[in-house]
């Protein structure tokens, strides 16, 4: 069986849009479409009452599934590539228009065949996006990095790194009698205003 899917988290005519497009390329392809499922909702998390309704009642292994885009399965790539990976073990082919490779026609081709190549074309997919998703935060962290190095340059980075824990004013005086054995650590911890992990941690750094 063939479905189709889309999502947009905006108005209407783009809703439509894309679901015309799935039906113009069955319709150029021959393709018997069985049923196009849509949501209007965010694509951050796949729990969407629609998409949901398809894989969880409909899609069976060797179905194939039409988008338009992969970011209309899905906006989080972590969450995408592992959805994809889901549809993969389920023996769906995905179809996804603005990736032509994904597109070719087994039809001609034995089922031991269509079988392998389809499970080739989705196994390329899942390494294309993961590779995609790696670059993207990889990327991420080098904007963070370069932006935190120009806020140093600039002599700023006080106002926005994390701010330096000021030694309480009587930390000498309380810090000898506890390692007098004066008064416990819970004490010591009271006397100073500060919660265990700090008190032992500033404990190593400030003696």
């Amino acid at each position: 069986m063939i479905y189709g899917y889309h999502r947009t988290s905006i108005i209407d005519q783009y809703l439509n849009r894309g679901i015309k497009e799935i039906e113009d390329f069955c319709k150029e392809r021959d393709l018997k479409l069985a049923r196009i499922y849509a949501d209007q909702q965010t694509g951050k998390t796949f729990n969407r009452p629609c998409y949901m309704v398809l894989k969880r009642d409909m899609l069976c292994a060797g179905d194939t599934l039409i988008i338009t885009e992969i970011d209309r399965l899905g906006r989080n790539k972590q969450a995408t590539l592992k959805e994809l990976r889901e549809l993969q073990a389920m023996g769906v082919r995905l179809m996804i228009l603005e990736l032509p490779t994904t597109c070719q026609d087994f039809s001609n081709l034995g089922n031991e065949m269509a079988a392998m190549l389809m499970e080739t074309v989705n196994n390329m997919l899942v390494e294309l996006y993961a590779s995609i998703a790696e670059a993207e935060l990889l990327k991420k962290k080098k904007r963070q990095w370069e932006d935190i190095e120009a806020i140093k340059e600039r002599g700023e980075w006080s106002k926005h790194g994390r701010p330096q824990y000021k030694k309480p004013a009587n930390w000498d005086e309380v810090i000898v009698a506890w390692r007098a054995g004066e008064i416990q650590a819970v004490e010591a911890q009271r006397r100073l205003g500060m919660k265990p992990a700090t008190f032992y941690k500033k404990a190593k750094e400030w003696i």
